[in-house]
C-alpha cells in the first residue's frame, strides 16, 4: 500500500487556508485599495500554485509506489 506524505498534504491545506484569507482581503479592498487587492490576488495565486504542486507530488509518489 502506498505511503501518503501527510506533511505535504498539511502544507497544501495551509496554502489553501492562506488563499482564502488573501481572497477575503482582496474582496474587502477591491473598491478602497485596488493595488492592495491586486497584490492579495497575486499572493493567492501563488498559494494555489504551491498547494497544487504539493498535492501533485503526493499523488505522483503514491502512484509510483503503487506500481512497485
Amino acid at each position: 500500500m502506498p505511503q501518503i506524505d501527510v506533511n505535504q498534504l498539511n502544507q497544501a491545506k495551509a496554502n489553501v487556508t492562506l488563499t482564502q484569507e488573501l481572497l477575503t482581503k482582496a474582496i474587502e479592498k477591491a473598491n478602497s485599495d485596488p493595488i492592495l487587492a491586486q497584490e492579495a490576488m497575486k499572493q493567492a495565486s501563488n498559494e494555489i500554485s504551491s498547494a497544487l504542486t504539493a498535492v501533485t507530488q503526493v499523488q505522483n509518489t503514491s502512484k509510483a509506489q503503487a506500481t512497485e
